[in-house]
């Protein structure tokens, strides 16, 4: 099944770059992120940039923006240009094509998350230069990485979830774009019109927590979602009702 799930990937890849609209159009969506998050952010807030990654993952709904357009695509793109049927009467089984296309989209937001990563370590050392090599802490650089692909598996999981519902693409995009700012705007929004108690409370509980300690509990908690949405979409992944749908 790996094979499968490789040549999947493979496709959905070389579907993106080449025939999705245009390569230059794609390329350049990745070289503006790269700008922004690998760049422009780490310029204007200096050696810091490095020393919290909290900043690193604030920022990361630009990689998985791209990431939305994959997976939106996924089923729903599929369906719209009639090449589903064809899709599922290959001999690939259910679950590699279903893994083949999350996997896709997973890996696609997190590369480019961590070249924007690698692209700001550069950045910093060249502009803000401290005669040793600045880079992220090494106790907690692996605990990051494991975020962002938790994130991206998050948002493709759902986005899979989704595009197994939707008739368009499009539909697919608006339904995730909003769940998109339920997880990276709706936490901040909470907080901000919390009671003043309550985010008193919470600053006094997080106090005592390492950032090594924060990034692990953030790890739990993406990792439980990743699962129950995986669980979801491989329960909608039925190969006979989708080519009744069709």
């Amino acid at each position: 099944m790996i094979y499968d799930v490789f040549t999947l990937v493979r496709k959905e890849w070389k579907e993106m770059f080449l025939q999705r609209g245009s390569w230059k159009s794609g390329l350049l969506n990745q070289l503006v992120v790269l700008a922004v998050l690998g760049v422009f952010l780490p310029l204007q807030a200096g050696a810091h940039w490095l020393a919290n990654p909290a900043l690193a993952l604030s920022w990361l709904w630009l990689p998985v923006s791209l990431t939305m357009n994959l997976v939106a695509d996924a089923f729903a793109g599929e369906r719209e240009r009639h090449t589903l049927d064809t899709l599922l009467a290959s001999r690939l089984s259910d679950q590699a094509i279903l893994i083949g296309k999350l996997a896709a989209a997973s890996l696609y937001g997190f590369s480019l998350a961590v070249l924007s990563m690698l692209t700001a370590a550069v950045t910093i050392n060249v502009a803000f230069p401290a005669g040793y090599v600045q880079f992220y802490p090494l106790d907690t650089f692996p605990v990051l990485l494991a975020a962002v692909l938790l994130i991206n598996v998050l948002m493709a999981s759902l986005g899979g979830l989704v595009s197994l519902h939707a008739q368009t693409a499009r539909q697919a995009f608006q339904y995730l774009s909003i769940a998109m700012l339920v997880l990276f705007v709706g936490p901040l929004l909470v907080f901000q019109f919390a009671p003043a108690g309550w985010k008193e409370t919470m600053a006094a509980a997080l106090a005592g927590w390492s950032t090594a300690r924060l990034l692990s509990g953030l790890l739990v908690t993406l990792a439980l979602l990743d699962a129950g949405f995986l669980g979801a979409a491989r329960l909608r992944f039925q190969r006979a009702k989708l080519m009744e749908d069709i």
